[in-house]
């Protein structure tokens, strides 16, 4: 049985990243619900493309799964002490698109990373990135899974029992979001 539209981005390009992996928990935890992957294999943002051509089907695409989705979860690798190339550009192109839709969308947002502080950087400038679209960001609780090798089993589940429960926590609190309406 589905309550509603989640829709997961992972700021990670590989098919078993853990950041893939904790998106996929979050959809877990936050069930039921018809779970939607976005897929961010898009073009580099680049305004004469976008002038020449206009915005590319595949923008459009995930513009549109934002803006239907009941909810958004964004898990994010760390690169260089801040949010992956991938997430970056598909926010400037989703930008682009007619509609606003990031407003006012139940949006919460997560990290997972080799290193021990588990992405903050990466949460910080997301959530900068973000408030320009006027989505309702979650404040938190702060999931930040680090030293990731060791926090998932072979089928991608979590296996520390506190970065379970945070991210329960944070999935209850997404679900009050959106039924706040």
């Amino acid at each position: 049985m589905s309550s509603g539209t989640l829709l997961g981005i992972s700021g990670s390009l590989r098919a078993g990243s853990y950041n893939r992996k904790l998106m996929r928990e979050a959809a877990r935890l936050y069930a039921p619900a018809t779970f939607i992957e976005a897929d961010l294999r898009l073009p580099l943002y680049d305004g004469d493309l976008e002038d020449s051509d206009g915005i590319p089907a595949e923008v459009q695409r995930l513009a549109d799964q934002i803006k239907h989705a009941d909810a958004v979860v964004i898990s994010g690798p760390e690169y260089n002490k801040g949010l992956s190339g991938v997430l970056k550009n598909a926010l400037d192109w989703v930008s682009r698109t007619k509609g606003s839709p990031w407003r006012d969308k139940p949006v919460a947002i997560m990290a997972a990373t080799g290193g021990r502080a588990g992405g903050e950087r990466t949460q910080w400038t997301l959530r900068l990135c973000l408030l320009p679209f006027r989505p309702r960001l979650l404040p938190g609780p702060e999931v930040l899974v680090g030293s990731t090798s060791d926090q998932f089993d072979a089928d991608g589940r979590l296996v520390n029992e506190r970065y379970e429960a945070t991210l329960t926590e944070l999935m209850a609190d997404l679900r009050k979001e959106v039924a706040r309406g």
